[in-house]
């Protein structure tokens, strides 16, 4: 028991190291060429690994890195972690280049087709300037041909990056990778300042900051839903002290990526829900917090903004526990039909798993150390929205699941901590090493074959072990409220 205990640590160690190594290195499987910067670091680790190579170091760093969890939540840690070390770890991420996908580059054409004077949500990167442009240019497949897919205010973002990096295409990264990190920052600090008890505020730790499944996937992936689910927090913990800043951040989160709009329910419910005699005055001043940041981004944004709303319907991903159902379909039904059923029984089982989750939090006192009664309502309903959402959704991807990493430290310990994070290493390792060039045949016929054919079961296997705790507790709590037999 003693050597699991002290297990954590080096585990740790292990999977930062990995990570750090593959992010540090040259060009790979996981880890499109950016060039060199004028101001940016360079390459640290002169080697230019094989997709063999890399996806073995990715997969040992993630099961690493799993398992630390694991042991963390079995014994958490005696304090809280100094400022200082996180800031060193955050640090180590700006001396790597983004690794497991090549959607960095992406944003960053997106800024610099919008810093050109043109529409990134009608410019595919592509044809722009002919595609002789040094950042726009270098999209790679499958979305060279794609315009933009994100709210306005991510746009925003990525053209002040490209403003900063101008025709250089590693350092618009790495200005980006600057606003990443210092948004996975800010999420520390609002999480610690929302969590009540000592015993919250290290899971803060164990789940968030020194997570190196999340730290993978949102910080050395450079995903821009870091950004839209810090706002989501930075609306929680707004909620008690000003209505409009509440607003503020919710249209944000919503211009930064719709789905994550979703905050504006739960928080209308919880003061609705926790006192209804302010619920009209706080409603209006959230929905003028709103206004000031939607409306001016998406008329600033132009109409063709709207395309980006609807972009991601129809699509289904491989790792989807939906992907063995719709294969199956396909054998004997049209494309519409597969679609339609599909997405029926997934909007069916979210709205099952969000209504049963919901109920769970309440009865067992999960999310009772968040102290305010709004934001506590809030943030269990956000959780169990978006974890049905990530959990369900026929298209999902490993950084989809932000805001579940960034709500869940907030209640208490759950055997569905556990579940959560086995779920997310088998979604992780699906999309590993990440990117769809410079991968040997033979790696990308075991990825794809992971992905399509051993994830789709963990997500299920995960589903019903979920299923099966709800089923225990409420049985259990039923059985106890039942009145004792008269002798």
């Amino acid at each position: 028991m003693t050597l699991l205990r002290r297990s954590r640590i080096p585990l740790l160690l292990l999977a930062f190291g990995l990570m750090w190594l593959v992010g540090a290195g040259r060009s790979s499987a996981a880890k499109p060429p950016l060039g060199s910067g004028d101001f940016s670091p360079g390459v640290l680790v002169a080697w230019y690994p094989n997709s063999t190579v890399v996806t073995t170091l990715l997969f040992a760093a993630y099961i690493a890195a799993a398992l630390g969890v694991l042991v963390g939540l079995w014994q958490a840690p005696r304090r809280v972690a100094h400022w200082g070390l996180v800031a060193f770890v955050g640090a180590t991420a700006l001396l790597t280049g983004p690794i497991g996908s090549a959607d960095h580059i992406n944003y960053a054409a997106y800024g610099r087709i919008a810093m050109g004077g043109a529409d990134p949500y009608v410019e595919s990167p592509i044809k722009w300037r002919d595609g002789l442009d040094p950042v726009a240019g270098a999209v790679q497949a499958p979305w060279q041909d794609t315009p933009s897919v994100y709210g306005p205010v991510a746009t925003a973002f990525q053209s002040l990056c490209s403003a900063l990096g101008g025709d250089n295409l590693r350092d618009t990264v790495w200005v980006w990778q600057w606003l990443i990190v210092l948004a996975w920052l800010a999420v520390r600090w609002l999480l610690l300042q929302v969590a009540s008890t000592g015993d919250l505020r290290r899971r803060v730790d164990v789940l968030w900051t020194f997570n190196p499944l999340v730290f993978a996937t949102l910080v050395l992936g450079a995903h821009v839903d870091l950004l839209a689910g810090a706002f989501v927090l930075a609306a929680l913990w707004a909620m008690h002290r000003n209505p409009l800043a509440t607003g503020v951040f919710v249209g944000a989160a919503f211009a930064t990526k719709v789905t994550y709009g979703v905050v504006l329910l739960a928080v209308l419910w919880a003061w609705r829900s926790v006192d209804r005699s302010q619920f009209g005055q706080r409603a209006a001043r959230l929905a003028a917090g709103f206004a000031l940041v939607v409306v001016p981004a998406y008329v600033i944004a132009g109409p063709h903004v709207l395309r980006q709303l609807k972009a991601a319907g129809g699509s289904f991903s491989y790792a989807s526990p939906w992907s063995p159902v719709i294969r199956g379909l396909r054998h004997f039904m049209p494309e519409w039909g597969v679609t339609t059923i599909v997405f029926v029984l997934a909007a069916v089982l979210m709205i099952g798993f969000a209504w049963v989750g919901y109920g769970l939090v309440h009865r067992l006192g999960l999310a009772d150390g968040v102290t305010d009664g709004a934001t506590r309502e809030a943030v269990t309903l956000t959780f169990v929205l978006m974890t049905a959402y990530v959990l369900l959704a026929p298209y999902s991807l490993p950084w989809y699941d932000a805001v579940t990493w960034m709500l869940l430290p907030l209640l208490v310990p759950f055997v569905w901590d556990a579940i959560l994070v086995v779920r997310h290493l088998f979604m992780t390792l699906a999309y590993a090493p990440g990117r769809a060039v410079g991968i040997a045949p033979s790696v990308q016929d075991w990825t794809l074959g992971f992905r399509s054919n051993v994830t789709p079961y963990v997500c299920w296997a995960s589903l019903l072990a979920l299923a099966a705790v709800a089923w225990r507790r409420s049985s259990a709590r039923a059985s106890s409220s039942e009145p004792t037999p008269h002798p």
